[in-house]
């Protein structure tokens, strides 16, 4: 049976919120609500609700003007196995050293690759994005120029496609890959199987670096975050605290009109930029943590 989205962008989180919970609320009740900040440097926030059947128009159409959004958009969804259809058309990728892949492709695995078995599910990072492409390209060169890092972090990790790229080339590293999700931790230890990397990384339920899991492995000699603008700045004294002196970070999930601020806030914090790559509207930046006796 089709299902029935709801979706409509404000310019404020808090009214964003609010319509969330409104939405929550309906009768038909909605099978799912999300609210979304939209990377676009402008501030607006996407809120979006699923329905199995048709949602009250009258009652949307109150919401947006109770709290001055968009006109809700509804749109009637066909219903598919959509991780199936994706799993299908997802091509692999290759990046530096890194080759991504389903398992539908894993016939055409070339031989002078890492491989990366990914498949699609509910987890974010199946590197075709260009913010884990330009991470996965990071690593690579990084590697190229010969680190070997003995500590790793990878925050908000996803798949962990990123934590497994670095356990294949350094096998005797010390990975940890964290996310607030709690389905990302479940697909990322499925993709460990998956890669025979099972006991290489250890994947938990964590923010940033507030886990008791960190502190024992602190400091880190090299430390992904593929998130988003924001919480990368609220990261940024952390970063400082977590990660050794003339260590590294790969930044993502930031558009290159905000590769700048990003480099400014982590240069306060005694980051200097390393390299800089920008795949079509997405930058990733990596940035080296000066040594104790650099101001």
């Amino acid at each position: 049976m089709p299902c029935f989205t709801a979706f409509t962008t404000v310019d404020n989180k808090d009214a964003a919120d609010r319509i969330g919970l409104a939405i929550e609320n309906m009768v038909p009740e909605p099978t799912g609500v999300g609210v979304f900040e939209i990377e676009d440097g402008k501030g607006h926030f996407e809120i979006g609700g699923y329905f199995a059947e048709n949602p009250d128009a009258t009652a949307l159409q109150i919401l947006a003007t109770a709290f001055d959004s968009r006109p809700f958009v509804v749109s009637e969804v066909p219903d598919q196995d959509w991780v199936a259809k994706v799993r299908r058309e997802l091509s692999p990728v290759r990046a530096g050293r890194f080759f991504v892949y389903g398992s539908h492709d894993a016939n055409r695995v070339p031989d002078d690759v890492v491989p990366l078995a990914i498949d699609a599910a509910m987890a974010f990072g199946t590197g075709h994005h260009g913010t884990t492409q330009g991470c996965l390209q990071a690593l690579d060169e990084l590697a190229g120029q010969g680190v070997v890092p003995s500590s790793v972090a990878d925050i908000g990790c996803g798949t962990a496609v990123l934590a497994m790229a670095a356990a294949k080339i350094w096998p005797r590293a010390n990975i940890i890959a964290g996310d607030i999700d709690q389905v990302a931790i479940d697909t990322s230890r499925a993709n460990l199987a998956c890669n025979n990397l099972s006991g290489r990384v250890t994947c938990v339920t964590f923010a940033g670096f507030d886990h008791t899991e960190i502190t024992p492995r602190a400091p880190f000699d090299l430390v992904f975050a593929n998130i988003l603008k924001s919480p990368l700045i609220a990261l940024a004294p952390d970063m400082n605290t977590h990660v050794s002196p003339m260590g590294y970070v790969i930044l993502s999930g930031i558009l290159n009109t905000q590769a700048d601020a990003i480099i400014s806030v982590y240069t306060r914090e005694k980051f200097d930029l390393h390299a800089h790559f920008k795949l079509g509207e997405w930058s990733t930046l990596t940035l080296r943590k000066r040594g104790r006796d650099a101001g």
